[in-house]
């Protein structure tokens, strides 16, 4: 996975400000990478639901992949809104994601992998049967490394895997970030989903501390924005004057063309190509690359 360093993306502003009040770099155009592997994993977390994980993931890989990553996508979430989002029914699946994590015998992660309807990135579907995965982990050895071990036959295959989690802080979510080498998290432009935020960057801390001391944060991504509404412009700056630059530059603004992209079971990059929504989320997609340091 080829990326850019901080230096290369900072240097070059558009000359205008963007929505966070800060002039507008320019991310340079990624270039696609000679050859692939081993992912780089994101968590996408926010204990609070409703603030765009799933569209996030979503519409983030298919970005990715359009610019030549191999993206793997990792429903972690009981209620499969990640596989229903890319035109999957979970509930019919003789094998998904908990058996990977449970180490059935006899199913491996060919029975479990799914392709999409984007080129370069499949999924690891779930449904129901994961909110299972938690009691039957607690007497595991190492419960919180379940996930990674399922995860790693897998990573040499791609560039990038992004993990959606469910809205919550329990031993699914613990083990996303224990395997993860960084954060996102995702947060609605509005003042309820600033109060979970202390909680969520203690828990990470925990997991850093105890668990995975190379846990990075990616940075907070402002979502469902209406520049229109007086609100969502305080929330927003309110959110960077507390984590300055861990927020995203790129903004993903409120529109229905969201959820009629999901009604389709399409990301909005295939839905609607050239809609402000599939704009934003390729904007996103270079500039986490470029937040990415090189890799050697």
């Amino acid at each position: 996975m080829t990326a850019t360093t901080d230096a290369t993306w900072t240097a070059g502003t558009s000359g205008s400000l963007g929505p966070t009040g800060r002039p507008r770099p320019v991310f340079p155009d990624p270039i696609p990478p000679e050859e692939h592997g081993p992912a780089r994993i994101v968590a996408m977390v926010n204990q609070k639901g409703g603030v765009g994980k799933t569209t996030t993931t979503i519409n983030l890989g298919a970005a990715l992949a359009e610019v030549g990553q191999r993206v793997l996508l990792v429903d972690f979430d009981p209620q499969g809104a990640l596989s229903v989002g890319l035109g999957i029914d979970p509930r019919p699946l003789e094998s998904t994601i908990y058996d990977l994590l449970m180490e059935e015998p006899d199913i491996t992660t060919e029975d479990v992998l799914l392709g999409t309807s984007v080129e370069g990135m499949d999924l690891l579907p779930s449904n129901i049967f994961l909110s299972g995965a938690e009691i039957r982990l607690v007497n595991e050895v190492a419960r919180e490394y379940a996930l990674q071990r399922a995860l790693e036959p897998l990573l040499p295959y791609y560039d990038i895997c992004l993990i959606d989690c469910q809205p919550s802080l329990g031993l699914l979510t613990v083990n996303a970030l224990t395997c993860a080498h960084s954060v996102m998290i995702p947060l609605e432009c509005e003042f309820f989903a600033l109060r979970g935020v202390a909680l969520l960057m203690e828990s990470i801390g925990k997991v850093q501390e105890r668990l995975n001391k190379n846990l990075e944060i990616d940075g907070l991504l402002a979502t469902m924005y209406d520049p229109r509404t007086l609100h969502a412009r305080e929330v927003l700056q309110t959110i960077m004057q507390g984590f300055g630059d861990k927020v995203f530059h790129t903004v993903i603004n409120r529109t229905v063309r969201f959820p009629d992209a999901t009604l389709a079971g399409e990301p909005i990059t295939q839905f609607d190509p050239s809609s402000m929504g599939a704009t934003a989320y390729r904007e996103l997609a270079r500039e986490l690359l470029a937040r990415w340091p090189a890799r050697v």
